[in-house]
């Protein structure tokens, strides 16, 4: 049997993982690479803040090197460990920020991110800076809710739908990146809500996965 792709949540929410499989279940599909989802036991409750980015750089890494993957997601909007974790393996490594910010180009001319809480907004605008991305960023907003808060389903989409709203409105943006993994059951909601595209983060970075997998299979 082949290996899988290895889609690792680096927080230790199992609900979250539980959302990103449910979120990547159309990209599975007969003849195509099994899509794995774990979790990060020993991450912590939700990646919201530089020292929990920070946290998980090194288990990221060990997760990597301990199970074999045709390749590998990390399911974070910091995409914490990504350099460490390219250098840990032969297989190709997916941040799923860098992947979101790639897809969302082909959607539209400008991007922006509902962030989870304000202190990630500075992470986002350093990392878009990081990738020479400036000149298609509109900007990013925060919803002021942790990862825990995120099963509350009327109370996100009312303050996601919101974000989203000045993000088009005032900063510009015509498609929208979903700024954490434990968003994903929500696209379908805010796609609507808001009449644009939405990009769910897991699911742009699975997708490239898929490819590099499939390609590399056809040499």
């Amino acid at each position: 049997m082949n290996a899988p792709i290895v889609v690792i949540n680096p927080n230790s929410t199992v609900a979250v993982t539980e959302g990103i499989d449910a979120a990547l279940e159309p990209l599975r599909m007969a003849g195509g690479p099994a899509i794995e989802c774990i979790t990060l036991a020993d991450g912590p409750p939700g990646i919201e803040s530089q020292a929990d980015v920070d946290s998980v750089v090194e288990p990221i890494r060990r997760a990597v090197e301990d199970r074999d993957a045709a390749a590998y997601v990390i399911a974070c909007f910091s995409d914490p460990g990504l350099s460490l974790a390219r250098a840990a393996t032969p297989r190709p490594v997916f941040g799923i920020a860098e992947c979101a910010m790639l897809n969302a180009m082909t959607r539209g001319e400008r991007f922006g991110i509902i962030a989870i809480l304000e202190d990630s907004v500075g992470r986002h605008e350093r990392y878009v800076c990081a990738l020479g991305l400036e000149s298609r960023f509109a900007a990013s907003r925060p919803i002021g809710m942790g990862i825990a808060e995120l099963a509350d389903e009327k109370k996100v989409m009312a303050r996601m739908t919101a974000a989203g709203a000045a993000l088009r409105d005032e900063g510009g943006a015509d498609v929208v990146i979903m700024g954490c993994a434990g968003m994903a059951r929500y696209k379908g909601g805010l796609e609507s809500a808001l009449g644009l595209p939405v990009v769910e983060p897991s699911q742009a970075a699975t997708t490239m996965a898929i490819g590099a997998v499939r390609l590399a299979e056809a040499k």
